[in-house]
């Protein structure tokens, strides 16, 4: 693999933290972020959400190699520092949500070729979350998996989303899945949004390090969603709705002020889950893992408490 740029002053990650460029079987080029632990007992797969990068979960990797877990994330097709889908970058975009999946085989293969501790467990973050349901019903490798606000389902009113498929599925059936959704935003949400009643967090420094980042790097920004991003989006919920939660002991987190994902598709999932809990986070936003001190160490202490259990479940019964 090659080295890929790193953005390591603003990603406040743990000492060694590198990037690589990766290829998937389609030929797209992503980027993944290498988090190291000394004497790791496992390795976190990081599965970011829609418009996020690498860097941005430097302080949750180190919060995680603090605890013996090595981190692997990775930039999707079509963000970060990946290769852009489109000849205007600023649109979120993918051709089938499928496509996604390419991306966690080449994470999986990079995982191997860089002889990382297992066992792996998973941390999938809002459309992280939508494909880590996904690889996990299709047979993704690790012992247990936590979800942050998973977008398991978008937050739409009735009348909006019923306005959602009827455009999306026109445009892409015109040719012009590329366009943005009518009203979305050209430009990254954290530079354009004021922290006030801003949807992420409710802590200001962790909302002026997003920013930072952004504004140090511009090519890691991306605005709102295509068209066509939005249909395979809405019909991979829908399908994914349909499907039995995995035997995969699970942890989710969802903050009570969560407004971006579907909050009755999370709880309704997580009742029937087979080891399954739901954790909500008081007055917590949409990214619960970037809000203040008090929480994030909160809620690390529950994710490393629940991949220890069951990372020794694991060595128990190799042992016997």
């Amino acid at each position: 693999m090659e080295k890929a740029p790193f953005l390591t002053e603003l990603a406040h990650a743990p000492d060694g933290s590198c990037a690589y460029w990766i290829k998937t079987s389609d030929g797209v080029r992503l980027r993944v972020g290498h988090f190291p632990s000394e004497e790791a007992k496992g390795t976190v797969l990081l599965f970011p959400g829609r418009t996020e990068y690498i860097e941005k979960y430097g302080k949750t990797a180190a919060d995680l190699a603090a605890a013996g877990y090595t981190t692997l994330a990775v930039d999707w097709r079509g963000q970060g520092l990946a290769d852009r889908l489109l000849e205007d970058p600023m649109p979120g975009h993918v051709h089938q949500f499928s496509d996604y999946q390419l991306d966690v085989e080449a994470v999986l293969a990079a995982a191997e070729e860089l002889d990382l501790p297992r066992p792996y467990h998973l941390l999938a973050h809002s459309m992280g979350g939508c494909i880590g349901l996904r690889s996990l019903i299709n047979g993704l490798p690790v012992n247990s998996a936590v979800f942050s606000g998973p977008m398991w389902g978008i937050h739409l009113t009735t009348p909006m989303r019923s306005a959602a498929w009827v455009l999306s599925w026109g445009g892409k059936q015109l040719g012009l899945g590329h366009l943005s959704v009518p009203g979305s935003r050209g430009e990254s949400y954290v530079l354009a949004a004021d922290f006030e009643d801003n949807l992420l967090t409710t802590d200001r420094e962790m909302f002026d390090l997003m920013r930072s980042q952004l504004t140090a790097n511009p090519d890691l920004e991306l605005g709102g969603p295509s068209l066509r991003w939005l249909n395979e989006a809405l019909q991979e919920c829908r399908e994914l709705a349909s499907q039995d939660s995995p035997d995969i002991p699970c942890l989710t987190l969802l903050g009570t002020n969560e407004r971006i994902v579907d909050v009755p598709r999370i709880e309704s999932r997580m009742a029937k889950w087979p080891n399954g809990e739901l954790v909500r986070v008081t007055d917590g936003e949409h990214e619960v893992l970037m809000d203040s001190p008090d929480t994030r160490d909160a809620l690390t202490k529950r994710m490393v408490a629940h991949y220890d259990v069951h990372q020794d479940a694991q060595r128990l019964a190799a042992s016997g």
